[in-house]
């Protein structure tokens, strides 16, 4: 025993070799760039998922009013009235505007009427419904128009799809809108970017 020590002289940090026949096991791995990373990442997001939800909790507790503003219904009452002649500050008013009133269709048929022209406010007057075109996001905006014309891409009412389609992108805007124009089917009569 002694002479394998004089043989092999144990320096730190330094693993002596196996006598032959021994099995020896494999010195531990270290752990990869991949993994280091890995780990890292998933901190970062859980981190940022974290702040996300303090920020939510946060949000919410801004819609209850604060203790130094009075809320809707301790408002005082107009100068000249009396306190019990005071109207309750939350009743709603008695007409809606007359765009909220009106469909999608109708707002756009009254714009066509205002600033379109003779070939416009004729194609316009065949459209039945519009769909889609009061949530718009600027992704992916998808709006569908149907009319009582017939017939579908191959049709003879195609020139007045390319019409509507064409208006519409007048009446709004979007960066990644698509307007379809349909038949009285349901088949496809044109379409367009708005």
């Amino acid at each position: 025993m002694n002479q394998m020590n004089q043989q092999y002289p144990g320096r730190p940090g330094q693993q002596l070799p196996t006598p032959a026949g021994m099995y020896a096991p494999p010195p531990p791995k270290k752990k990869s760039a991949g993994a280091k990373v890995g780990i890292g990442c998933g901190g970062a997001f859980g981190a940022l998922v974290l702040i996300g939800v303090i920020a939510a909790a946060m949000s919410g507790s801004d819609a209850e009013p604060q203790a130094g503003k009075p809320g809707k219904a301790a408002t005082a009452p107009a100068k000249g009235q009396a306190q019990g002649d005071a109207k309750p500050a939350e009743a709603e008013p008695e007409e809606k505007p007359e765009a909220a009133r009106k469909s999608p269709a109708d707002q756009f048929k009254a714009f066509v009427a205002k600033n379109g022209s003779a070939n416009e406010k004729a194609a316009i007057g065949h459209v039945t419904k519009v769909q889609g075109a009061d949530e718009q996001n600027d992704i992916l905006d998808s709006v569908d128009i149907y009319t009582d014309f017939t017939g579908g891409m191959v049709g003879p009412h195609q020139s007045e799809g390319k019409l509507i389609a064409s208006v519409f992108a007048d009446w709004k805007q979007s960066k990644n809108g698509l307007v379809t124009i349909y038949d009285a089917k349901g088949e496809i009569l044109s379409n367009g970017n708005f």
